[in-house]
């Protein structure tokens, strides 16, 4: 019963994640006003604004336009389901599953504006600053996946630190923007969050993923090297694996 209620509770944040993921970048209030079809702007009804089932229902097109809405919604939703099912089954009920569910909505938040407009907010990075630090101050907090207060502060100036250097590199030498502040931010947040091993293990396995990924179209030149890329999502995704397989990760690149 509780397995279920997580999948719920998760499709409903994962609604409420697609909300923030339109109106942020458009600065647009997400508490105010219901949500609307963002092609014809006709407000949506509750029936029609189920997690998941209501995509499936209308067969993936609004009620009034007919036109297609966009698979994101049902992907977001699907992820975020998953995501707490998953955090529920390694954690139960628990201040470290409160925790995880906050930084699993802010992530896919995060993912999926940087896919889709290259940018990190900062409404959405400072409150995580802020939380992986405080949070190191909680008693009887799962040690081995938080670290201490000190390993925090270290984690987070280190993260920062190691992608500001990239971007100085960038302009003092290149004379361009290699990566942004934003991505800075990010790598601040794993840190604060995970502490200072997070960081070269999350650097190297983003840059992996992100090199496999834009190799293909770099071969077949699709792409060029010097194409902007969003590497937020990829810096997410090298944290989730540090987060869930950090026991072997820790035990073979740093004993």
């Amino acid at each position: 019963m509780e397995f279920f209620f997580f999948i719920v509770l998760g499709a409903i944040w994962g609604s409420f994640a697609n909300v923030c993921i339109y109106r942020i970048p458009k600065n647009l209030g997400i508490s105010t006003g219901r949500s609307f079809c963002t092609k014809c702007k006709k407000k949506i009804q509750w029936f029609d604004n189920i997690p998941i089932f209501s995509y499936v229902i209308l067969g993936s097109k609004c009620r009034f336009c007919k036109k297609q809405i966009d698979p994101q919604y049902i992907v977001v939703e699907i992820i975020l389901a998953c995501t707490f099912a998953l955090i529920y089954l390694f954690y139960g009920i628990s201040i470290t599953t409160l925790l995880l569910t906050i930084l699993g909505l802010f992530f896919i938040i995060i993912f999926f504006i940087d896919l889709k407009h290259f940018i990190i907010p900062d409404i959405l990075s400072f409150p995580l600053m802020a939380l992986g630090l405080l949070k190191s101050f909680i008693p009887n907090l799962n040690e081995f996946i938080f670290p201490s207060y000190l390993d925090s502060i270290l984690g987070g100036v280190f993260g920062y630190i190691i992608i500001y250097a990239i971007i100085l590199f960038y302009r003092t030498v290149k004379k361009k923007e290699g990566m942004g502040l934003g991505d800075a931010k990010l790598m601040a947040v794993i840190g604060f969050w995970f502490g200072l091993l997070s960081i070269p293990f999350v650097m190297f396995a983003s840059s992996l993923l992100a090199l496999l990924i834009v190799l293909p179209s770099l071969l077949n030149k699709k792409r060029q090297l010097q194409s902007k890329i969003p590497f937020g999502p990829y810096l997410i995704v090298g944290s989730v694996i540090f987060i869930f397989f950090k026991e072997p990760i820790v035990n073979y690149f740093f004993l």
